[in-house]
C-alpha cells in the first residue's frame, strides 16, 4: 500500500525562516517542523520569556495541525528544546495548559541554541 506525503503550511502561523515545511502529513501522522514562540505577523520572538514563548509555540503548533487536519489533543508525541535546561518547570506550567487531559509522550532537551536566540522549540507528531 502505497502511502501519501503532503507538506502543509498554515496561512495564520509565523512563516517558515528556512526550506522546509510547518509539517508533513502522511496517511495517517502528521508531523511538525519545531515551532518557535514568534508572533505570526512581526515573525519575531514574543517578549516575556520562556512562558511567553511555550505559550506562543503552541498556540503556533495548534495553527499548524488545523491546517493539516488534527489537533493537539490527537498528539502522540512531543520534543520540547529548551536552551536552559533550569526552566523546565516554567515550560512545564504552560505546556500542561495545552494538554490538560491524556498528554502525549515528551522528550525534553537542553540544547546550545534555538534558532532566533528563543528559549523554547517544541515539535510534534500527531495521528490524523
Amino acid at each position: 500500500m502505497e502511502q501519501t506525503k503532503i507538506t502543509v503550511t498554515s496561512t495564520k502561523g509565523p512563516k517558515a525562516t528556512g526550506p522546509y515545511s510547518a509539517a508533513v502529513k502522511t496517511d495517517s501522522f502528521v508531523f511538525t517542523s519545531g515551532q518557535l514562540g514568534l508572533d505570526p505577523y512581526t515573525n519575531e520572538l514574543v517578549t516575556g520569556g520562556v512562558e511567553a514563548e511555550t505559550r506562543k509555540a503552541l498556540e503556533n503548533l495548534q495553527l499548524v495541525l488545523e491546517a493539516a487536519g488534527t489537533k493537539l489533543a490527537n498528539v502522540v508525541k512531543t520534543t520540547v528544546f529548551l536552551h536552559d535546561i533550569q526552566e523546565f518547570s516554567k515550560m512545564n506550567t504552560i505546556y500542561a495548559e495545552f494538554f490538560p487531559e491524556n498528554p502525549p509522550a515528551r522528550s525534553a532537551i537542553e540544547v546550545a541554541a534555538i534558532p532566533k536566540g528563543a528559549a523554547v522549540e517544541i515539535e510534534a507528531i500527531a495521528l490524523l
